[in-house]
């Protein structure tokens, strides 16, 4: 077991993440981000995923801090947003999340979604790695075709793509991409945010009761053995606990080709649809309390 007290994949920069963390998109922080975090942590959690764009930073380093744990026990992952994502912008962001978080280096920073000045924002990101603000950097919502846009322009190559990923999409196409260059794939939306259909698939709800498991664990199992990073979120103590017990069955290779049958090859957002950018950019301003 790692220090983590998790088990850990291997990043392509050399850094071990833990395979399987806490997210916090719609946590409010209005205190239940906070609360949230602290029960993560007490339940065994060691990653916790957040964003600028979630408004709430402020409460996951709250938390972090009071948790006790030592500060190199815990991966913090944070995006930019792509309100930022002009060079100066992006330095001064990188900055705003780090007093946030209360931290002095971030262990894994993501683009958070792949419009506009993405090389601008890439290098100031390249730059703050360097420095030892940030530990591994990565992109996210980079489909093939965004993904070779461009990356091909970057001198440092992601350490992850955070995309949505569950057996109803298993991003087949890009998965062989980020082989190429040992990138690894992060699941938002592991268990297809609560989709009833996926957590009544005949197939899981049959593996799960051969295992004693619920349907959500069987999916996030069969996500670590397909070698993806997951973060299920919740904010109910029992759930956030259940979430983590999953290391103690073993898919076989017959159920495993069973969930795989189920992919549907598409998902609910399309980074690739024209006007997402725009449409994201309007939708969120994240300065507007500044």
């Amino acid at each position: 077991m790692s220090k983590y007290n998790v088990p850990t994949f291997k990043l392509n920069d050399g850094n071990e993440i833990p395979v399987i963390g806490f997210g916090t998109f719609q946590i409010p922080a209005d205190g239940t981000t906070y609360n949230a975090v602290k029960d993560a942590l007490a339940a065994g959690y060691r990653h916790i995923d957040t964003a600028a764009a979630y408004m709430n930073e402020q409460e996951v380093g709250k938390a972090i801090k009071d948790s006790g744990i030592p500060r190199d026990q815990i991966w913090v992952t944070s995006e930019m947003w792509l309100q930022d994502y002009k060079y100066e912008d992006a330095k001064k962001a990188i900055e705003t999340s780090l007093n946030k978080l209360g931290l002095d280096y971030i262990d894994l920073y993501l683009l958070h979604q792949p419009y506009g000045a993405v090389d601008e924002a890439w290098k100031a990101v390249e730059e703050a790695q360097k420095a030892g603000k940030l530990r591994s950097i990565g992109i996210s919502n980079m489909t093939p075709k965004l993904w070779n846009k461009f990356v091909p322009n970057f001198d440092v190559t992601p350490a992850v793509n955070q995309v949505e990923f569950n057996p109803y999409f298993q991003q087949k196409e890009l998965r062989e991409i980020l082989a190429k260059d040992d990138v690894r794939l992060e699941a938002w939306a592991p268990l297809g945010q609560g989709n009833a259909d996926l957590l009544h698939e005949p197939a899981i709800t049959a593996i799960a009761e051969k295992y004693g498991k619920n349907a959500g664990q069987v999916i996030l199992r069969f996500e670590n053995q397909e070698e993806i990073v997951v973060f299920p979120k919740s904010v109910h103590e029992a759930r956030i606990k259940s979430n983590l017990d999953i290391f103690d069955f073993e898919l076989t290779d017959e159920e495993m080709d069973q969930i795989r049958a189920l992919d549907k090859g598409k998902g609910m957002h399309d980074p690739d649809a024209p006007g997402v950018g725009e449409m994201l950019l309007n939708a969120y301003d994240i300065h507007a309390n500044d």
